[in-house]
């Protein structure tokens, strides 16, 4: 394995911890972030996220108003990831017993989880879901997720996501395995559970992308170790099959969320205010039409006013005029006060929005890129 890609140096400095060093969790949590995956903490020994602190634990409130994640703390799970390597240090610093997830979507990351329960198939009909089996068919033997994702595979003519040494497979304690994949084109995939009677895969086949998280390769828990398979530490781009049969399958948002627009006029405006305010009358300028939709309970055009102001911050963080961590959560804030309980719509157009805004960057007039 190579420096760059191994996950966790080895050092005989530090006190052994089931196996490796107590420096591991740190190490991986560095890495993981500089290869552009946003990472927070699982509680010692487990695969759960670290708990949130007293006030979060005994009050409902919306992850992006909550103050904690402002101050740098990892309440929330995957809400509090990050890619700030001195959070980093902090974290697993002064907790180096912390495991790692990572969150997938931030991540550009789409995981195949694969269960290896040993259990009775359910009906016919959610072992696939939308390719009916018949009664004929002998399902001896079919017993978990690499048995049904092999079925999958082998109906469209491909292999097994199993089987697919081209890309990171890193098994589970439990004997499952997790297929790591890169999302191309900035789809925002969605997440689903294999037992799920509505969007799924495959029986015991979970998908971890948007909304979910992953455990980072190399973190032990009291089960065991998530161990690479081969040497292959790279995710591949997902398969064309598999990112049809996800379509399929309802793993994209719906329809009627806007792709994005030209960049209209306020746009430049905020541009122009960039190269000589303060970054926060910029996002001023850009949230204002959001902020104005929380007046209005229906009918103001939320959706494509919210992905113009998603496209414009793109734009303008791709320029270096904006940090991406205010603005994205300075976005999600207005947009959660202007209607609120609607957060998985307010996060899909969000990424839509800002994945294409980070493709065109926004200089000001008469300076240059």
């Amino acid at each position: 394995m190579s420096a760059e890609l191994q996950l966790y140096p080895s050092d005989s400095r530090t006190a052994a911890r089931g196996g490796h060093s107590v420096a591991a969790s740190l190490a991986t949590a560095q890495v993981c972030a500089r290869r552009g995956w946003p990472v927070h903490p699982l509680a010692p020994g487990r695969k759960t996220p670290a708990a949130n602190c007293p006030k979060c634990r005994e009050s409902a409130h919306v992850p992006a108003e909550c103050p904690c994640l402002r101050a740098g703390r990892w309440c929330h799970s995957f809400h509090a990831a990050t890619l700030n390597q001195g959070r980093i240090q902090q974290w697993w610093g002064q907790h180096p017993d912390f495991g790692v997830g990572v969150s997938c979507g931030p991540a550009g990351l789409v995981v195949i989880d694969i269960d290896a329960h040993q259990s009775e198939p359910p009906a016919r009909d959610r072992i696939l879901p939308g390719i009916p089996i018949g009664d004929h068919v002998d399902l001896t033997g079919l017993a978990n997720g690499f048995h049904t994702l092999a079925v999958l595979a082998a109906l469209r003519g491909q292999r097994s996501p199993a089987d697919d040494t081209s890309t990171l497979r890193v098994r589970t304690p439990s004997g499952g395995l997790h297929v790591w994949y890169r999302a191309t084109d900035n789809r925002p995939w969605k997440s689903s559970a294999g037992s799920s009677p509505g969007r799924a895969l495959a029986w015991q086949v979970d998908i971890r992308a948007q909304g979910s998280y992953i455990i980072a390769p190399d973190t032990t828990t009291q089960a065991g170790t998530y161990t690479p398979v081969d040497n292959v530490r790279e995710p591949a781009a997902l398969p064309l099959w598999l990112a049809q049969e996800l379509d399929r399958t309802g793993h994209l948002p719906a329809p009627h969320i806007p792709a994005p627009r030209p960049v209209p006029p306020r746009a430049q405006q905020a541009v122009l205010a960039a190269g000589g305010r303060r970054w926060e009358r910029t996002l001023a300028a850009v949230l204002a039409p959001v902020e104005a939709c929380g007046q209005v309970a229906e009918g103001a055009g939320f959706s494509d006013t919210l992905n113009r102001a998603a496209y414009t911050l793109g734009g303008l963080i791709a320029a270096g005029r904006l940090d991406r961590q205010d603005a994205e959560q300075a976005l999600r804030q207005a947009a959660a006060a202007a209607r609120p309980g609607q957060e998985l719509r307010i996060e899909q157009i969000i990424r839509s929005g800002l994945a294409a805004g980070l493709d065109k960057p926004l200089h000001a007039t008469g300076r240059r890129p």
